[in-house]
């Protein structure tokens, strides 16, 4: 068997909020006793990804996706399982990982607000002491590809949401690494630069045979990247498996490949996932619902 790049067994992460009720008589008993919660974001999944797959990561809103990533990329520990990524425990953060890896995420930025994106990409460089013909060829390609050239000599605040995702992503693969976390990378952007963001990580794959582990609510995404997918709800793993194509898919099958009319029971019950009620595929299913 090909040793996995991401192994991942049994893996919880369990987080403790408090509640309480509105009114000003709630605040004031709020600082004598709390009332705790625990919230299962992750409860016990187990996977495994090979060298050079690209896996699509699926689930509604909540299910615990990013905090999957986020215990992957380092920056979580988990409550109980273990991963490893390329060999490496992630939550202990060895520079060689974090050499190794990204983790994009489409609402977070890790560019400097008020310098160019250039500039940053010079900061990432001795960041991550990337070669100086690397770089610059590095940067050329990913410049072309995402047509940043009139973009990367602005400061960041003048850039839209769509110019800020562009460079976000450029900056994101700019130490070229071999295992990427990709949380929602083509939020915000045209439908053209959806497009090219979808080339590009394949070609990216192709060329380098990085493993990719992605998420995204545009469908089109997965369809267009992922062979086999991993669906997730309330923390628990649903189903592992191909993205098979719709005339002879499993039930999960259709769940990915018809985004605007999803039918499975299972993921419903999340509150995400139900069809337009104006629609004949939305009509079935809430009848398919009540029975």
């Amino acid at each position: 068997m090909t040793d996995a790049v991401v192994d991942v067994r049994e893996l919880r992460k369990t987080f403790r909020v408090t509640e309480r009720e509105e009114g000003l008589a709630a605040t004031l008993r709020s600082f004598v006793k709390r009332h705790r919660k625990d919230v299962n974001a992750v409860a016990g999944i187990t996977f495994r990804i090979d060298p050079g797959e690209v896996v699509g990561f699926l689930g509604p809103n909540g299910a615990g996706k990013t905090t999957t990533l986020k215990i992957l990329s380092g920056l979580l520990h988990p409550t109980a399982g273990e991963a490893r990524v390329l060999e490496y425990v992630p939550w202990r953060r060895e520079n060689a990982y974090l050499k190794s890896m990204t983790l994009l995420m489409g609402n977070r930025t890790q560019l400097v607000w008020d310098i160019p994106a250039a500039d940053s990409f010079r900061v990432l460089q001795e960041i991550y002491r990337i070669p100086e013909e690397q770089f610059r060829r590095t940067v050329n390609e990913l410049t072309q590809l995402l047509e940043l050239q009139e973009l990367v000599h602005k400061p960041v605040r003048n850039l839209s949401l769509g110019e800020r995702m562009k460079v976000e992503f450029a900056a994101g693969l700019i130490h070229s690494p071999s295992v990427a976390f990709l949380d929602e990378p083509t939020i915000g952007l045209d439908v053209s630069m959806q497009v090219r963001i979808r080339r590009f990580v394949a070609e990216y794959n192709r060329r380098t045979g990085a493993t990719i582990l992605l998420t995204s609510h545009y469908m089109d995404d997965v369809v267009a990247l992922c062979k086999r997918v991993i669906v997730i709800h309330r923390g628990r793993l649903l189903y592992d498996g191909p993205l098979a194509d719709h005339g002879d898919a499993p039930r999960w099958g259709r769940v990915v490949d018809r985004p605007r009319r999803l039918r499975h029971r299972r993921l419903a019950r999340g509150g995400s996932c139900h069809p337009a009620r104006g629609s004949a595929g939305g009509a079935r299913a809430h009848r398919e619902a009540r029975e």
